[in-house]
């Protein structure tokens, strides 16, 4: 096991630094005591800050009432000894009203105050931030601190580490009903192990064990042998982890993960998330990971992804509906062939591994920690990123954040500026790209929360000022978020030029998130004034980028959207001269832009215009039904400076999972026949051919996922819901108790009698409904515009002489 320090029965002086695995807070007698677990190149300690105070604010103005409310509803108990004192503070809030300080000496007096002036309705301030969370917060203590003990106890600085964080990839397989635990598959860059219950010879990575409490003893100690700082699995907190809870705690089994001998604790929130608590060590979910960092995929299952990113899947069930059969399949697999089972799990454990390793998700997560202090297992976090860099530089201003969601909500702050599209099938047509638009726009016009109360709220001289919108006004001098952005920009800048993925994408999500917090209004910076001053500064930019191009240079824009211009340069433009003009557009209206700025509003201009894309052949089709163009759908033949190209699609059929394979394969060949200047009558023809002699019927299933129960569809019951229906009463009737329940997925084909589950489906397949249904449609936004159609293509023509 890794060496244990606990830094604070060290010799006064003694100083570690280390990156920060795990944060508790605990009640204790002394006050509320924070216990953090640090990992220092191959050892890991923990050091515990005990005699703390938690505190949120409350304005001068309401303390009679909070006062009056502490003196009535608390027990009589409580009033001798409060745990709790009001403290004036030299701070205000955005609109200068002066607030104070409400300490509570513990956890359990914190919610109970909070709870009760949430009752009755009296605002509070940051009331919702974690005391562990804030202390780290205000010492600007990221990802890694520095721990020294002196004479007045444990101090804890800012540090900076590159970690190395040993991993451990977990998965078990159960019965049906979860109610009895098979195998525990662990698997890392030092261990390749399956536990599982049964009876056979022991292998160096098999090890049979005699029941399922021996399974659980034996998952423990290889924990303490292996000692892992990170547990990573698929679904491992909902699933995994929440099972091998619940099977200890009813075996009567200790399960004693943490590295100070503490128990796991796997909470459902009120929302229905799960939360593994480990002291010293973090579990972390591939699918939420993932998500977090902006991958997308048809299906996070593990067998989709898996296929995916690393070209292989699972042992078994490839071939099986998800949710349906894998889980009969395994039963029967441990019954016949515990060994071949204990493969397919260690295999799920090296999938979950390869996949991290992959996408280089833990390199991401620890860069997000550095940048924003949030923890590695924090799914989401956007509004705590914020905070972690904002509140503490505003308190340090003499101010508070607002109270929650308080901002101006009166006025209209549209979202992103998407503008008429212009129909057609063109020839070279580029893509300009405003860098990061949002952010510089925040950099570029001062747009920020303490700026606007500056701004708004007192005397500042005209010269001070920049106008916004929704009536806000913006101090040019007192702003926090654009320097803010500024060091974030300038740390994506060097991480692009050490060609630093995972940092530079974890910069770029967090810089983008920060409209995101003043927009919503959940947040507790929400201000349509502020998000205004964003969004239609962004329409303003779009719309007077898209005339100058027109005015200046001749060319049509064909689209925009939030923060690109399409320019079509025209049919008859050289192909081989398209990149050098993009380049060109690019460096006259950066200019453009910067003498704008200066000359409107005397600020420097940091909004970025690059040359991205050029697209030998573009086609921004109708919308169904209609002769409007599309909006975010559109599909070109990208064409590379060294001569390679690429078929992209957005938006349409053949990027969409609610769609047939078949539709979705045709668009794709049609579509790059038609780029091609290729013959494309014949191909359509074969494919109608092909499929009315039932020689595509593989590819006529439709995929689609339930958003809810099944007996919640009462009224409209769509075909994936029919099918669902029709599958569940076969079930029935086979005396197979099977709930469909929400987020599974249903595959499907339409039939002579209407829509049927794929395993279960027996009657013929309507292919007049895929004619209409799937491959016009998809034909037909492209073919509209050579005056041709698919119907015409394929309905024999009849001779009337």
């Amino acid at each position: 096991m890794a060496d244990t320090v606990k830094l604070p029965n060290a010799a006064a002086g003694t100083a570690r630094e280390g990156f920060i695995l795990t944060r508790q807070q605990f009640d204790t007698p002394e006050g509320i005591s924070f216990q953090f677990w640090l990992k220092s190149g191959e050892s890991v300690f923990s050091v515990t800050v005990p005699g703390q105070e938690g505190v949120f604010f409350v304005l001068e103005e309401d303390l009679p009432r909070i006062k009056s409310l502490l003196a009535s509803q608390l027990p009589p108990s409580s009033q001798d000894s409060p745990g709790w004192r009001l403290q004036p503070l030299q701070l205000k809030d955005l609109q200068q009203r002066p607030v104070y300080g409400l300490y509570c000496r513990s956890l359990t007096t914190y919610r109970q105050l909070t709870d009760l002036l949430q009752t009755y309705a009296i605002p509070m301030i940051e009331e919702d931030i974690r005391p562990v969370d804030r202390f780290l917060m205000e010492r600007f203590i990221q990802d890694s601190a520095r721990v020294r003990v002196g004479e007045h106890g444990v101090q804890l600085q800012p540090a900076e580490l590159q970690p190395t964080l040993t991993m451990l990839s977990v998965d078990i397989e159960t019965t049906l009903r979860a109610d009895r635990i098979f195998s525990i598959g662990l698997y890392s860059d030092q261990l390749s192990k399956v536990l599982i219950v049964g009876d056979g010879p022991n292998e160096p990575w098999l090890e049979y064990v005699n029941d399922e409490r021996a399974l659980l003893q034996a998952f423990v100690r290889e924990v303490e042998r292996c000692d892992p700082d990170i547990y990573i699995g698929w679904n491992v907190v909902g699933f995994d982890f929440r099972v091998l809870q619940e099977r200890a705690r009813r075996l009567q089994v200790p399960l004693n993960l943490g590295r100070d001998g503490s128990r796991i604790q796997v909470i459902e929130s009120a929302n229905g998330k799960w939360f593994c608590r480990i002291a010293g060590r973090v579990v972390l979910d591939g699918i939420d990971t993932l998500k977090g960092a902006t991958w997308q995929f048809e299906s996070f299952s593990l067998e989709y992804v898996s296929n995916q990113m690393l070209k292989r899947g699972k042992l078994l069930g490839q071939q099986m509906d998800e949710g349906l059969n894998r889980g009969e399949e395994i039963q029967q697999v441990y019954r016949e062939n515990p060994r071949q089972l204990a493969e397919y799990n260690l295999e799920d454990c090296k999938l979950v591994w390869d996949i991290f390793e992959h996408a280089q998700l833990l390199h991401y997560l620890i860069e997000r920690s550095r940048l924003t202090g949030l923890p590695l297992d924090k799914v989401g976090g956007s509004a705590a990123a914020f905070d972690n860099q904002y509140l503490p530089r505003l308190h340090r201003k003499g101010y508070v954040a607002p109270v929650y969601a308080s901002g101006e909500s009166q006025m209209g702050a549209p979202g992103g500026y998407v503008m008429e599209s212009r129909p057609g099938l063109y020839h070279q047509v580029l893509v300009l790209d405003f860098k990061s638009l949002y952010p510089s726009i925040i950099r570029t016009f001062m747009v920020d929360p303490y700026a606007l109360a500056q701004g708004t709220g007192t005397e500042c001289p005209p010269e001070d000022l920049v106008p916004g919108f929704n009536h806000a006004i913006f101090s040019r001098k007192e702003a926090i978020l654009p320097d803010i952005i500024e060091r974030l920009w300038q740390a994506r800048d060097r991480a692009k030029a050490e060609k630093n993925a995972p940092l530079s994408q974890a910069i770029k999500i967090i810089m983008n998130s920060f409209y995101g917090v003043l927009g919503s209004n959940v947040c507790r910076f929400f201000d349509q004034r502020l998000a205004g001053s964003i969004t239609l500064r962004g329409h303003e930019i779009l719309t007077r980028t898209k005339a100058k191009i027109e005015q200046q240079f001749g060319y049509t824009v064909i689209y925009g959207d939030t923060d690109s211009v399409f320019v079509w340069l025209g049919d008859d433009f050289p192909v081989e001269q398209a990149p050098q003009e993009g380049r060109k557009l690019e460096q006259f209206l950066n200019g453009w832009w910067q003498d704008e700025v200066q000359q409107r509003f005397g600020l420097p201009c940091h909004l970025e215009l690059e040359y991205e894309t050029h697209y030998r052949r573009f086609l921004m089709p109708t919308m169904r039904h209609s002769e409007k163009g599309t909006k975010k759908r559109y599909a070109g033949v990208r064409h590379f400076d060294d001569g390679r190209e690429e078929l992209i699609f957005k938006g349409l059929e053949s990027v969409r999972s609610d769609w047939t394979p078949l539709a979705r394969r045709v668009q794709r060949e049609l579509y790059r026949l038609i780029f091609s200047d290729a013959a494309y009558a014949d191909y359509l023809k074969q494919v109608v051919s092909q499929l009315k002699a039932g020689e595509l019927d593989d590819e006529l299933v439709y995929r689609k996922r339930l958003r809810r129960p099944l007996d919640e569809y009462s009224k409209n019951r769509p075909p994936h819901v029919q099918a669902a229906q029709k599958a569940q009463d076969r079930f029935a009737r086979e005396g197979k108790k099977r709930p469909f329940t929400a987020g599974m997925y249903i595959e499907y084909l339409i039939t002579v009698n209407g829509p049927e589950p794929r395993m279960f489906a027996s009657s013929p397949i309507d292919y007049q409904h895929y004619l209409d249904r799937q491959l016009t449609p998809v034909a037909d936004s492209i073919l509209m515009f050579l005056n041709d159609s698919f119907e015409a293509l394929y309905v024999p023509q009849i001779d009337l002489f």
